[in-house]
């Protein structure tokens, strides 16, 4: 025994990898170009220095200039974190406390339930147990939105839940836009300028940007990109996309961020530094707040895995205060993926090996983004080597072929009936509640409808069968959805409904918690 545990004290004793794996560069290259993907771009740190900061390929196919250690990435949903950062140090300097019960600061703050409301703390903004839906209420945003953000918190009082307050995880944005402007409403500042101040600023986060109007106007930016032209999204060729689409600054505390490399270091070693500065300049936040950010609070479901994932198969699971808390073949790790349209990353911390990195792509392919998350992990957990991105690029590519055959399984044999009325008779304004009003128009001898709070969101609507439409958007980035028209028992419409066409549509595309009504009698 005594020799045993010995051998168990020096296996703990050995230190992580103080390096990137050898020949780290070649693979990120080689994956970059036989996966397909335009850019990358990875920051790591170790034992309280950048060991990491670089780009690879190119910002734009189009206009391919390379990408450098300062190239802007848009960070999604990793920004969550930054939007916690900001509510710690305003926990820090006593103004907010983590239970303080939102409503006490946001008076107008309204959620379906009136219990809830007056429940919800800031806490619960924050771990995704509000009994909201996964997604609910992102076509607040998606694709885009001239909302403000205290117009898009205000329409929360109608979104129902799906099921009771903190009995379980279904992930959400929008509380997180309720976060972004509590801070306004405590602060004066808004969120941006607050993150832009208080966190980037002492941080020495110079290239990176807080909203879609800084992001375009920097000269060093990696342009999103897509695969639109195939039989359902993410197949078929790589192609810029439209750099306006995702304008949607309600959303910026869920998301919003666009960060370098260089930049991110900065970030990773404040996290590992539990709130102090690097080269010791004092603290951003509190030791205390720290913990409280990592403290698990929601258990999170876990899927089994595919066969060829099981040796990533967490123990445990949880989400703690914008962070993902969990297990990775037996090292706890604190993480967090982000994803938006054409732009995903990674951001990965091992606090016990003083260990942090950030992946990034300028497309879709996140197969490069999780793959190489595993490998660095392995590598510096000291495990043996994997192919993860290739085993997860072959896993992508068969779950899409399924989807295809079951889309055109579904799309091969319409009912040849309908529609019940003449074109013009469906034609009118419908509203839903929480998202608001639609325009159902006839154009020539089409019906159209446009979403006039997401500029540029109009779509043809082709007959599919009985009082079914599918719709042909003008930008072809938008998943197409089918818009069901119910008529009532005068023949006159009552309802829209609609749903996503394609299996593999985003969750962000909440296309069926959308119930329109008749506006006005205009048939």
């Amino acid at each position: 025994m005594r020799y045993l545990a010995a051998a168990i004290a020096l296996a703990f004793a050995i230190p992580a990898f103080a390096a990137p794996p050898a020949g780290f560069d070649e693979r990120v290259e080689s994956l970059r170009k036989s996966l397909g993907v335009p850019g990358v771009s990875i920051a790591i740190v170790e034992d309280g220095k950048a060991t990491l900061a670089r780009g690879y390929g190119v910002r734009d196919l189009s206009a391919p200039q390379p990408v450098t250690p300062d190239t802007i990435f848009a960070t999604g949903s990793t920004g969550k974190a930054f939007t916690v950062a900001a509510l710690a140090i305003l926990v820090d300097e006593g103004k907010i406390d983590w239970d303080d019960k939102v409503i006490d600061h946001m008076p107008e703050f309204r959620m379906y339930d009136p219990w809830v409301t007056r429940e919800m703390t800031i806490r619960d903004l924050l771990v995704h147990r509000s009994g909201l839906g996964l997604g609910a209420g992102d076509l607040l945003f998606v694709p885009r939105s001239d909302l403000s953000r205290k117009e898009s918190v205000r329409r929360l009082r109608h979104i129902k839940p799906a099921t009771s307050f903190r009995s379980g995880y279904a992930y959400d944005n929008v509380l997180y836009m309720v976060a972004g402007q509590l801070i306004e409403e405590v602060t004066g500042q808004t969120w941006e300028a607050f993150v832009r101040q208080r966190i980037y600023e002492p941080l020495r986060m110079t290239r990176s940007t807080v909203d879609d109007k800084g992001r375009l106007a920097s000269d060093n930016r990696a342009r999103a990109h897509g695969r639109l032209n195939g039989a359902i999204r993410g197949l078929g060729d790589q192609e810029p996309l439209d750099e306006t689409a995702d304008l949607a600054a309600n959303v910026a505390p869920a998301g919003g961020l666009a960060i370098s490399a260089n930049d991110m270091t900065r970030w990773l070693l404040v996290q590992l530094a539990h709130g102090k500065l690097p080269e010791g300049d004092g603290r951003l936040f509190s030791e205390a707040a720290s913990a409280q950010m990592w403290t698990p609070l929601v258990l999170q479901p876990i899927d089994p895995r595919p066969e060829f994932l099981a040796a990533t198969q967490p123990m445990f699971s949880t989400y703690a205060l914008g962070w993902d808390v969990q297990d990775y073949r037996g090292a706890k790790i604190i993480w967090h993926g982000g994803a938006v349209f054409g732009s995903l990353a990674a951001v990965v911390l091992i606090p016990d090996k003083d260990i942090g990195f950030f992946v990034a792509v300028n497309s879709e392919e996140g197969e490069v983004v999780r793959g190489l998350m595993y490998e660095l992990l392995d590598h510096y957990l000291g495990l043996p080597k994997d192919q993860w991105p290739e085993k997860l690029h072959a896993f992508k590519e068969n779950r899409a072929a399924d989807a295809v055959k079951a889309l055109q399984a579904t799309t091969a044999k319409p009912a040849r009936f309908g529609p019940s009325l003449p074109i013009a008779r469906y034609a009118g304004q419908y509203n839903d509640p929480w998202y608001g009003t639609i325009e159902v128009r006839v154009v020539g001898k089409a019906l159209w409808v446009d979403f006039p709070h997401a500029p540029g969101m109009k779509a043809r609507l082709q007959h599919w069968q009985y009082d079914t439409f599918r719709t042909e958007f003008t930008d072809k980035a938008i998943e197409p959805a089918y818009v069901t028209f119910s008529l009532d028992a005068d023949g006159k419409v009552d309802r829209i409904t609609m749903k996503a066409v394609s299996p593999l549509a985003d969750f962000s595309y909440d296309y069926q918690d959308l119930l329109f009504t008749p506006v006005a009698d205009k048939q």
